[in-house]
């Protein structure tokens, strides 16, 4: 019962560390300087978007394979 208890948190704790590291990242519609053109119409971003980023989640990935790895263990 301990290993699905300690699991489920690190798989919750795992999700939210890479929601955080994703928010720090900034919007993702919205170039980092201003732009002297004129608006497109489109709902593009003008810059190229970083947001989503695999390196940058690792670490909440980890922690969710880990906490997923804990919880298989404490159902078998």
């Amino acid at each position: 019962m301990l290993l699905i208890v300690a699991g489920a948190l690190l798989i919750i704790c795992g999700m939210v560390v890479a929601t955080i590291s994703t928010l720090k990242r900034g919007r993702l519609s919205q170039a980092r300087q201003p732009v002297t053109q004129a608006p497109r119409d489109t709902l593009e971003p003008t810059g190229r978007g970083r947001r989503l980023s695999l390196r940058a989640d690792l670490p909440g990935l980890g922690l969710i394979l880990l906490g997923a790895l804990l919880l298989f263990l404490g159902a078998a």
